[in-house]
């Protein structure tokens, strides 16, 4: 186990650097330079477990931190469809490196549901000059969570002011991060969101992430030990509670883009695969693995299901961006968009884990050495579907389609 303390803090940011980018063809070129980037190295990466400080300190220079900030504070605001395909492209570079910017996007959408104007302001202007969010996620399962939405993290009032205090895990982002904002209790007993800074005395980030996929995401402990807390950095979460909006749904939209984007990558190294190194087999009667017709027909299956998932992806980044334009939402009007995610994110995960269990059977035994290291889209795809079950995806369909439920509102619909 590895504990990172201030020397290991992430690497300054020069704001002069920082590009600004304008609008949503701005954003897309941008993620295909990096992604191009990201490929190179990204098994290697994931077989070693380099950890990707380089690679973020491009995804910070680049700008595409910036991208959902509203225009008046200074960002692209780019829509919905954009974000899901600027994570589609870069985690089908590197699975890893896609999901670690996953709660920087998530924390941008609390922020504007439930910052208050000067927090908006002072926050977005901190990412526009480069800085990156990492949430401190759900603790794990104990006596005080036995679900998620539950902890022992608390926001406490003592003599000397504002103290947060509490263990976290499943905190993707958190070791790279310049602030790891965190679900906490306060003393009322309300859900807040506290935005820690990463160097303030008393925060520990621990590097105990040992799954066998999504390896280098870091996806580890945070440690809050008494740390000071200012009240301008404490988000009052309690109050969305009862606002209809699209923070939840946001969040689901970038776990679905994962997702495709895992799937696409296990879906091209299939065909580059199978048309270079994979052999016919002997009673086919075939010189060439990709002449074989039950192979032809298991990749045409494989691409109908990666361009449906894509497609409804894209089909509900639209219908939250439709959302997004009016002037308030309505409980019908935000499950509507959690339902068009939960439509995506069953079509994302069952692609995702087909076509990363597909790779091997269609590309041969040769595919299996350790030294392609093509079973990281399976591992990858195993772990990444396990954030929130798709059978709970089903459910909420056939919940809201059957007796008109409406989803709960938090960030896993």
């Amino acid at each position: 186990m590895k504990q990172f303390s201030p020397p290991h803090l992430p690497l300054h940011v020069d704001p002069s650097r920082v590009r600004r980018i304008a609008d949503d063809a701005e954003a897309l070129e941008v993620a295909r330079a990096l992604a191009a980037s990201f490929a190179q190295n990204a098994a290697a990466r994931d077989r070693e477990r380099i950890l990707p400080w380089d690679e973020l300190q491009q995804w910070s220079h680049s700008g595409l931190g910036a991208i959902t900030v509203p225009r008046d504070h200074g960002g692209a605001d780019v829509s919905f469809e954009t974000l899901a395909e600027v994570f589609v492209i870069l985690t089908a570079a590197d699975a890893s490196l896609g999901q670690i910017p996953q709660n920087h996007y998530g924390l941008l959408g609390v922020l504007r549901e439930a910052g208050t104007p000067a927090q908006q302001s002072r926050f977005y202007a901190e990412v526009l000059a480069g800085a990156r969010l990492g949430n401190a996620g759900p603790e794990r399962k104990s006596v005080d969570a036995t679900t998620i939405l539950q902890g022992a993290t608390r926001l406490h009032r003592t003599p000397q002011g504002l103290r947060l205090s509490g263990r976290r895990f499943y905190s993707t982002g958190a070791l790279y991060a310049n602030r790891i904002p965190t679900r906490a209790t306060d003393d009322e007993g309300r859900a807040v969101q506290v935005w820690v800074q990463r160097g303030a005395l008393g925060v520990h980030v621990v590097d105990d992430w040992s799954s066998f996929g999504q390896r280098t995401t870091a996806s580890g402990s945070v440690v809050f030990d008494y740390v000071p807390v200012e009240s301008d950095d404490v988000v009052a979460l309690w109050q969305l509670a009862d606002k209809p909006g699209l923070y939840g749904p946001n969040s689901q939209l970038l776990q679905a883009a994962i997702d495709q984007g895992i799937a696409q990558a296990a879906v091209a190294d299939t065909i580059e695969f199978v048309r270079s190194r994979a052999r016919a087999w002997m009673d086919s009667g075939l010189e060439h693995a990709h002449d074989d017709p039950y192979i032809i027909a298991d990749i045409g299956r494989l691409q109908v299901d990666l361009h449906a998932a894509h497609e409804v992806l894209l089909e509900a980044a639209r219908t939250l961006q439709a959302f997004k334009a009016q002037e308030s939402l309505s409980a019908g009007d935000s499950a509507q968009a959690s339902v068009a995610v939960a439509h995506a994110k069953v079509l994302t995960t069952r692609i995702a884990l087909e076509a990363s269990e597909k790779l091997f059977e269609l590309a041969g035994s040769a595919s299996t050495r350790a030294a392609h290291n093509l079973d990281r889209h399976w591992r990858n795809a195993r772990v990444h579907t396990l954030h929130d079950p798709v059978r709970w995806k089903t459910h909420l369909l056939g919940n809201y389609l059957l007796n008109g439920a409406l989803p709960a509102r938090h960030s896993w619909n």
